[in-house]
């Protein structure tokens, strides 16, 4: 269905702002990690989209045009609306957090479950961009960002060891906007370049043996890659790093494998991503 799809997506996307702003977000598909915990504490995420023996806060319709329920995919260029009805009182920190949410994936980020196809220029394969979009009307419930930074860190919320998952977080996302990484030819792949990867279609799979961050960058079976491009419009990259593993330095050097000309400025990291969507925003120097 049209509405668990996108939902999914979303919800992924506000954990990883709530990471960003220093709360806890749970892993629901890990026994261990979802919510509650055993004194019943739920993370910011959960008491929202819901958990075991917690609904969600808000009925989430997807509307075509007239209004009317969605019942086919979303086209290219189509409108439509996100709807968000209260099933139970909402603070203003959690629509905030859900307009933060929204600007983002619009700006710099993209929802859907086919964002992991690549651009192409390959003839016949050239269309391959989902889960832009474009917002036309907010919610227009804002909050600083001091104040949603303390509201994250609560002690309410509950809090645990997120080591396992903590890239997937703004403080790691990077994002380039105006540019593109594309299969060109079957024996060239900026893509490849980037990730680690043999540039030709048929060696597409293997690594280089001595880089130890390509691995995690394309991800295996079952494990999403961590870099995404898309050529519609004008174009964009984005991605995370992982500490310890690749830092936004050693992305910046990758990048410039597919764009020599890449600018310092060019690159974005969430934190400067967030000063930018909110007022009051952390002053950070560049990476």
């Amino acid at each position: 269905m049209i509405t668990v799809g996108l939902l999914g997506s979303l919800r992924w996307w506000f954990e990883i702002v709530v990471r960003g702003l220093g709360g806890f977000a749970c892993d629901p598909s890990d026994p261990e990690m979802r919510c509650p915990d055993k004194a019943g504490k739920r993370c910011v995420v959960c008491e929202f989209f819901g958990c075991t023996g917690w609904a969600r806060k808000f009925r989430f319709e997807v509307l075509d045009e007239k209004g009317q329920i969605k019942q086919k995919a979303i086209r290219e260029r189509e409108l439509f609306k996100l709807n968000f009805i209260p099933l139970r009182p909402v603070s203003d920190e959690e629509w905030a957090l859900l307009e933060l949410t929204l600007l983002f994936i619009s700006e710099y980020a993209a929802i859907s479950g086919k964002t992991v196809f690549k651009p192409s220029e390959e003839k016949g394969r050239e269309d391959r961009d989902f889960g832009l979009i474009q917002i036309q009307d907010r919610l227009k419930v804002q909050k600083e960002y001091k104040e949603l930074k303390e509201y994250v860190a609560q002690e309410r919320w509950r809090k645990a060891d997120q080591s396992d998952f903590a890239w997937a977080s703004l403080q790691n996302f990077w994002c380039v906007k105006g540019r593109y990484l594309c299969r060109k030819s079957q024996t060239e792949s900026t893509f490849n370049r980037v990730l680690g990867r043999c540039e030709g279609k048929a060696q597409a799979q293997q690594l280089e043996p001595s880089d130890s961050a390509a691995a995690w960058l394309a991800g295996g079976r079952q494990e999403s890659k961590k870099v995404f491009s898309f050529k519609a419009g004008e174009g964009r990259t984005f991605g995370f790093v992982k500490p310890g593993l690749i830092d936004f330095k050693q992305m910046k050097e990758r990048l410039k494998r597919a764009w020599k000309n890449l600018q310092y400025n060019e690159f974005l990291t969430g934190q400067q991503i967030i000063e930018r969507l909110l007022s009051g925003g952390a002053k950070e120097s560049g990476p």
